[in-house]
């Protein structure tokens, strides 16, 4: 379905995290370092999977996926954000809002779906490690990433449907540093009621399944763990999953916290702000995860750094 403007509205306003003008060079130069440390470090990623080749097995290969995704995620909002503020404007255009919603949908549900995929990787290769190589050969491994694509594709492009047959009021103002679906519905001049049902419909659908997907590969994990004999072998077993179950308790409780703070709260600029920890933080500390807790990937990292060296 075409995007269409049934208002004739041009732009929206972006009123930021806060209007104040003393606020706004230190926002500035928070959410650039921000920014840049979280490109570099997810940067470094894949350049570190990519050119070791002790790391090119799948799990590293869905790890450097996911490192791109993030970059797309914090792409889709900061870049806007700092340009607002560096040019004292807070305009964005009516097209460039459905873009800037169509990425930030496209490349949140290919978070989800990465991590869910990994989850799947860590079950094949504590439960079934005789098969593990059978099983998640590089063609399987290549069509997991293209299906979690194309699921992503058809998220976003639903969420857009509904949102793009909003009507909307003269005033156009969103307390927010991005077009946030929930704030474009209480600009909405119709009722919003069935949009908002398919909405979070749609969120169910593509947030729950693939929850509920990592819950029954680490309940899988679990009951095999405690079978090992050794206490040795359980610590192993569960050290590879330490990283990739820390990034997924991440990116769930943050949305989580989100999702609550929209629902408890009645300000829409708390509820901006609690936002920053899903569209900012994690994917600023996935990096730093997987490196700190994963040797290889700091092998790998220290060989990169010491060639360019």
């Amino acid at each position: 379905m075409e995007p269409q403007n049934l208002t004739g509205v041009t732009e929206f306003l972006l009123l930021g995290l806060s209007e104040d003008p003393e606020l706004q060079p230190l926002l500035f130069g928070l959410f650039l370092t921000m920014y840049l440390i979280t490109v570099t470090g997810n940067l470094l990623i894949i350049l570190a999977v990519t050119s070791d080749s002790h790391l090119h097995t799948p799990m590293y290969f869905f790890l450097s996926n996911l490192s791109l995704a993030d970059i797309g995620f914090i792409s889709t909002t900061v870049p806007k954000m700092l340009v607002n503020i560096q040019t004292q404007s807070k305009s964005i255009t009516y097209g460039g809002c459905l873009i800037q919603m169509t990425f930030f949908y496209l490349f949140g549900c290919l978070d989800d779906m990465l991590l869910t995929v990994m989850a799947y990787d860590r079950f094949v290769a504590i439960c079934h490690p005789l098969h593990y190589t059978v099983i998640m050969n590089p063609r399987h491994c290549g069509l997991l990433v293209l299906v979690s694509f194309f699921i992503s594709l058809f998220d976003f492009q639903l969420h857009i449907s509904v949102v793009s047959q909003l009507t909307f009021c003269t005033d156009v103002e969103i307390p927010h540093f991005f077009c946030d679906p929930t704030q474009l519905f209480s600009l909405a001049c119709s009722d919003t009621s069935i949009n908002i049902i398919l909405v979070y419909c749609i969120g169910v659908i593509f947030g729950g399944f693939p929850f509920s997907g990592i819950l029954f590969s680490y309940s899988r994990i679990v009951s095999s763990i405690l079978r090992v004999s050794s206490s040795g072998g359980k610590y192993k077993a569960f050290s590879t999953c330490g990283s990739h179950l820390s990034v997924v308790c991440l990116f769930y409780g943050t949305s989580l916290g989100v999702y609550l703070s929209s629902a408890v709260s009645s300000s829409p600029r708390k509820c901006a702000v609690s936002s920053v920890m899903c569209t900012v933080v994690t994917p600023m500390l996935n990096p730093f995860i997987y490196s700190l807790r994963n040797r290889d990937i700091r092998r790998a990292l220290w060989r990169l750094l010491s060639r360019t060296a």
